[in-house]
């Protein structure tokens, strides 16, 4: 398309609602396309799938139904590009976000928003991006820790390693530790270890980035994510393992992910965008999104309590 068309098919699909963005006969014919380019094949069929997975989440979700048609473009081509899919589950690769943007000030100063959908990649999506890009060969299920297992982690001769013995019958129910088993493409092994210091570090990360202010105290409340109390006051186990993953790849290269997509763990930041001249929204990107100023999220994160088992399929590369 050249440029007036492209501004045109921009506009169109700006102005349309988000339930309707998805079965736009462009939107349609631009997601089957890039999937094709860059799977070989199977574009329709995807585009089948995911359109339902989408709608569906689309229909739950009131917060999600009022975000620009623009963002809903953006984080459904991104689906195509990452060959994700949003099927719901125990282990969902993904799904989708509402978050609230600044886009300017009104005439006193205030600051507008507009709500914008996101696709959000949970940490086994995580798993699955980087065993495509070649940076692990699969991830084993992450283990939980409790006290009375003999368990211990280290390095030796540059090397992680952990010792695991888990105790028959438990001796105890409370968790110590978390970890994580990745192999590397050369067959190399590393380990990615949460302890209970971890994660009490990141509850009161949480609590001060959930603070409210409380008219009858009149002071500050801090507010953690239920989940790190919930199971008798301990971490959720499900809610630790997701946590595990997604601290695995501190020191790992980045992702290039699209401008629609977020990983659970990190917003990337938007000069981190695939490196190639192919241009999967067909001209209408407009530019660099500006960052969230208000994160509102509307949608629970999908259930990830059961491990996951990730090998790449043959000849494939790539809140707290």
């Amino acid at each position: 398309m050249n440029n007036n068309e492209t501004l045109n098919q921009a506009q169109i699909i700006q102005s349309l609602k988000a339930s309707d963005v998805i079965r736009n006969d462009y939107v349609r014919s631009q997601f089957i396309n890039v999937y094709n380019a860059i799977w070989k094949e199977g574009g329709e069929g995807a585009y089948e799938r995911e359109a339902m997975y989408f709608n569906s989440q689309l229909r739950d979700n009131n917060s999600l139904r009022e975000c620009t048609g623009m963002s809903v473009f953006f984080a459904f081509i991104d689906l195509a590009v990452r060959g994700l899919t949003l099927e719901p589950g125990a282990q969902a690769l993904c799904y989708l976000l509402p978050r609230n943007y600044c886009v300017g000030k009104n005439q006193q100063g205030q600051n507008l928003y507009e709500k914008r959908c996101n696709l959000t990649i949970s940490g086994y999506g995580e798993l699955v991006l980087r065993a495509k890009a070649g940076q692990i060969l699969h991830a084993d299920n992450p283990v939980i820790v409790y006290e009375g297992d003999g368990f211990e982690f280290g390095e030796k001769d540059g090397r992680k390693y952990v010792n695991y013995c888990c105790r028959i019958p438990r001796q105890s129910n409370r968790i110590i530790a978390c970890f994580l088993k990745i192999t590397r493409p050369d067959g190399t092994v590393d380990y990615s270890v949460m302890t209970e210091q971890d994660w009490k570090r990141l509850s009161d990360f949480s609590g001060k980035a959930n603070r409210y202010w409380d008219n009858a105290a009149h002071q500050y409340v801090e507010n953690p994510n239920q989940l790190y109390t919930s199971l008798d006051g301990q971490i959720d186990t499900g809610f630790l393992k997701a946590k595990c993953i997604k601290h695995a790849f501190k020191t790992y290269p980045k992702i290039a992910i699209g401008k629609g997509t977020q990983f659970e763990s990190e917003v990337i930041e938007a000069d981190n965008q695939p490196e190639t001249s192919f241009d999967p929204y067909g001209g209408m990107a407009g530019g660099d999104a500006p960052a969230p100023q208000e994160d509102k999220s509307f949608a629970a994160p999908a259930d990830t309590s059961a491990g996951v088992t990730v090998a790449p399929a043959a000849g494939n590369d790539d809140c707290f």
